[in-house]
């Protein structure tokens, strides 16, 4: 079961709490990328940044701001809001801001308001049908937040909403995993190796009954195969069977 009961709500309401106020005093921006009267709403404490701005800001590289810790303070609110509403644009096709800066070293208060956040956030996806962004892209937005996949997978309980999402993510993900390749598009960690490992580990162990269970075979039996060692997997008579090529 998961150890981060805080809901949603509650987690948004202490983000709205705990980051009320911040600003970049000093912000320049890049020039390039943004007006000056777009760079002032980092410098200006307690007005809404317009919506589109927010994610131009959020997944801009660190190099864009003089103090990107700060701006991150400065958007998390609305962002945080924004991310759970699914009209944050870019989940899914960047690295987002809080995955750029060191928040665990952020004073206790606010580190842990960002985590409760993130996993709240994973927690509401995964009992929601239709999520306003594929779960796939959650997962590795949050896992790239969190700098870890483990915590996750620990809260993907079983229910029949998360099962129907570990189909989709099983069916995106396997692809790649089957040939120990990773599935994950930002996860620019150095190690990428251990993180294939735990993924494949943790999906040959846990997802094989949820997948019968939810009438996929196919992808049970290919996620019993990362269990085995590569020249075996590929030595099964599973890719000989009628099942294997439909």
């Amino acid at each position: 079961m998961s150890s981060h009961p805080v809901s949603l709500d509650a987690a948004l309401a202490d983000i709205d709490t705990v980051f009320n106020g911040f600003a970049s005093p000093g912000e320049t921006g890049c020039e390039r990328c943004f007006r000056p009267e777009e760079t002032a709403y980092l410098r200006t404490p307690y007005t809404r940044v317009p919506a589109e701005l927010v994610g131009r800001f959020f997944f801009k590289v660190p190099d864009h701001f003089e103090d990107h810790a700060a701006v991150m303070r400065r958007l998390l609110p609305q962002a945080a809001h924004a991310t759970a509403e699914g009209t944050l644009d870019g989940i899914g096709r960047g690295n987002p801001g809080l995955s750029r800066v060191d928040w665990r070293a952020w004073p206790a208060q606010q580190a842990a308001a960002v985590e409760a956040f993130v996993h709240a956030w994973w927690q509401h996806v995964l009992t929601t049908p239709e999520p306003p962004y594929p779960v796939h892209d959650v997962f590795e937005t949050c896992a790239m937040i969190l700098g870890a996949m483990a915590p996750l997978l620990d809260e993907w309980d079983v229910h029949p909403i998360a099962d129907a999402h570990l189909v989709r993510c099983a069916d995106t993900w396997l692809y790649d995993l089957i040939t120990d390749h990773s599935p994950f598009h930002w996860w620019y960690h150095d190690d990428a190796e251990p993180v294939i490992a735990e993924i494949q580990s943790w999906l040959a162990r846990n997802a094989p009954s949820r997948l019968r269970a939810a009438n996929e075979p196919d992808l049970a039996t290919r996620a019993e195969l990362l269990a085995l060692p590569y020249d075996e997997r590929w030595a099964h008579p599973y890719w000989t069977s009628p099942s294997a090529t439909n």
